[in-house]
């Protein structure tokens, strides 16, 4: 019997154990919520505590702060195991485990880690990133959300568009600008709780895919936090705080990638080898093994590529060019595997029920988020030499 199962050759023994017990609780406590979960649109609160007491949120985060330990390597594990059973809920527990606790464990105050980082770590408290609005995606120093400073407090006033975990959270990291004249210098970082006074989440947003995760709009208005509250000491440091952390976010869709077009793989040669074409097996077609090896081609460099990238990102090493690279070239070819998997299903690659549909929405979001290709293919380009400053 076909089995397309990820099978590594040359992983480190305890990183095959871990991406074994990933799976296991994947398929365990994951799978089983998934229909659910896409069907209503909530997210299962209860896997951020699960996900917590194994020590996974913040996988790569000091134990000290309350995170695993791990380096780049074994979490790009991790996500891929995950993004292999359910997209959607993967990127909810990323964000809460990824760049929302990173910002707080590399510049947050002893405080701050208390109050926020170690409750998030454990599940306790959900959290989401507020960076994007609709006039500030790719560009993030165009922000208009204010913080005005008045005495010992700032108040916040803006929009936030496309946030994940918004009509969940607890908290919010708040990306506002306390000095708007001075553009991408005049940023700052603020831990907002959500049920602060004028702080709401206004609307929750139906999506193509990774409907498992939620996704909201926030409005801030005359949102009174402490100057505690915000990430750092000096105004106009959000900008270089959130750069910091960007590269780190960026290697991870390789892994997110990976782990849906591996289940579009295992999907699809299951199928071919079950269905019955001019009284054969699809399976048995030239041009139908041609696309399967192919498909398992291109998933093999995805990889590599992103575990190289991670490699040398735990080795400290500037990975600007190169994350944005595995972003980019995992995303797109990406789009090439669900393509084919959704044309060898033929008409039932476009039914709900055989789940190949969903994976095709689900990847879909990869070439949009976190950076628009195109926008990181421009900056990859000034970043590797390959055109003068002007």
């Amino acid at each position: 019997m076909a089995d397309a199962r990820y099978q590594p050759k040359d992983e480190a023994a305890e990183l095959t154990e871990f991406r074994a017990t990933v799976r296991r609780f994947a398929e365990a406590e994951i799978r089983p919520r998934a229909a659910q979960a896409e069907a209503t649109g909530q997210t299962p609160r209860e896997l951020f505590a699960q996900v917590g007491k194994l020590g996974w949120l913040g996988i790569n985060l000091d134990e000290s702060l309350g995170g695993g330990g791990a380096d780049k390597l074994t979490e790009m594990v991790f996500i891929e195991e995950l993004c292999r059973v359910n997209a959607g809920i993967a990127g909810a527990l990323m964000i809460q485990g990824g760049i929302t606790a990173e910002i707080i464990a590399h510049h947050g105050s002893t405080e701050q880690q208390e109050a926020f980082l170690r409750p998030a770590l454990r599940g306790e408290k959900i959290a989401c990133w507020a960076l994007t609005e609709a006039e500030a995606g790719s560009d993030a120093a165009a922000i208009r959300t204010t913080a005005r400073r008045e005495g010992d407090d700032y108040v916040l006033d803006g929009y936030k568009v496309f946030i994940t975990n918004a009509p969940i959270a607890d908290f919010a990291v708040v990306h506002a600008k306390t000095r708007p004249e001075a553009g991408r210098r005049g940023m700052n970082v603020f831990l907002v709780e959500m049920d602060r006074p004028g702080m709401e989440c206004v609307r929750t947003l139906k999506k193509c895919g990774n409907r498992s995760s939620q996704v909201g709009e926030l409005r801030l208005e005359n949102v009174r936090v402490p100057a505690s509250a915000m990430l750092g000491k000096e105004e106009g440091t959000g900008m270089n705080m959130m750069k910091s952390l960007m590269a780190s976010g960026r290697i991870t869709y390789g892994a997110r990638t990976t782990g849906v077009g591996q289940a579009a793989l295992e999907k699809t040669a299951a199928y071919v080898n079950e269905r019955r074409l001019f009284g054969e097996r699809l399976a048995n077609m030239q041009l139908t093994q041609t696309k399967l090896a192919r498909m398992a081609m291109h998933l093999d460099v995805m990889r590599s590529y992103t575990h190289r990238v991670a490699g040398l990102y735990d080795r400290n090493l500037d990975v600007r060019a190169e994350s944005s690279m595995v972003k980019v070239f995992c995303s797109e070819q990406l789009q090439t595997i669900l393509f084919d998997a959704v044309q060898l299903h033929g008409g039932y690659g476009y039914i709900e029920e055989y789940g190949i549909e969903q994976l095709w929405r689900d990847g879909r979001l990869y070439t949009i988020t976190e950076g628009a290709n195109e926008a990181l293919t421009l900056n990859m380009a000034r970043v590797l030499g390959l055109v003068d400053r002007a």
